[in-house]
């Protein structure tokens, strides 16, 4: 992984009225005082606004929980580099006794109505990360591990560009995920990139 790229993912890591008229005065006999009436204004048509469409939502990241894993997991900022992104996930052991950490996080890409995208997603290194490899670990309270999952904005002519809305994240496909907006421009690749947990990204 380029150098540039893996400084950006650490520095990531590190880090929501009208008008109206007068009316003409009466006209009475001699027999009768002659008055004239107050003046009556006639409301024009009542102003009105234009209505557009409503804007969606943007979507926001799940507030913090302690899951009874005890596995609490967040996603940091895309950082992008030369057509190239990638997030950091993090998991923090958030209860008292320690918890295991093995392989990979379970991984899947959702549009904006939270549908499962038919995305290729491969395990390894890529442009944006190193994979370290699948390893056993065990965190203490409050202790962290790694994940970086990246992808190419890369567009082929005459293909259709797509783009996820959600990352569903999990320890393990046993877990049960987190939803975590993030928007992966994948152009037209469908494809994502994933490295193992790790105790610290490698350089």
């Amino acid at each position: 992984m380029h150098r540039r790229a893996r400084a950006g993912l650490l520095a990531g890591l590190l880090v929501l009225a009208g008008c109206g008229t007068e009316s003409a005065a009466t006209v009475t006999t001699d027999s009768q005082p002659t008055s004239t009436p107050s003046p009556t204004r006639t409301l024009g048509p009542t102003p009105f606004t234009t209505v557009g469409p409503t804007p969606t939502p943007t979507p926001t990241p799940p507030r913090p929980t302690c899951p009874l894993s005890g596995a609490s997991i967040s996603v940091g900022p895309v950082d992008a580099a030369l057509g190239h992104r990638a997030v950091v996930i993090k998991l923090t052991n958030c209860r008292a006794t320690p918890i295991k950490v093995n392989g990979y996080p379970d991984i899947a890409v959702l549009n904006a109505k939270r549908r499962t995208m038919n995305v290729t997603i491969t395990r390894g290194s890529s442009y944006m990360a190193i994979d370290p490899g699948p390893a056993k670990l065990s965190l203490r309270k409050g202790q962290t591990a790694l994940a970086v999952v990246s992808w190419s904005s890369t567009v082929e002519a005459g293909a259709d560009k797509e783009a996820g809305t959600y990352l569903a994240v999990a320890r393990a496909a046993t877990d049960h995920p987190i939803l975590w907006p993030v928007d992966t421009d994948l152009g037209t690749t469908a494809k994502l990139t994933q490295t193992a947990w790790c105790l610290k990204l490698p350089n």
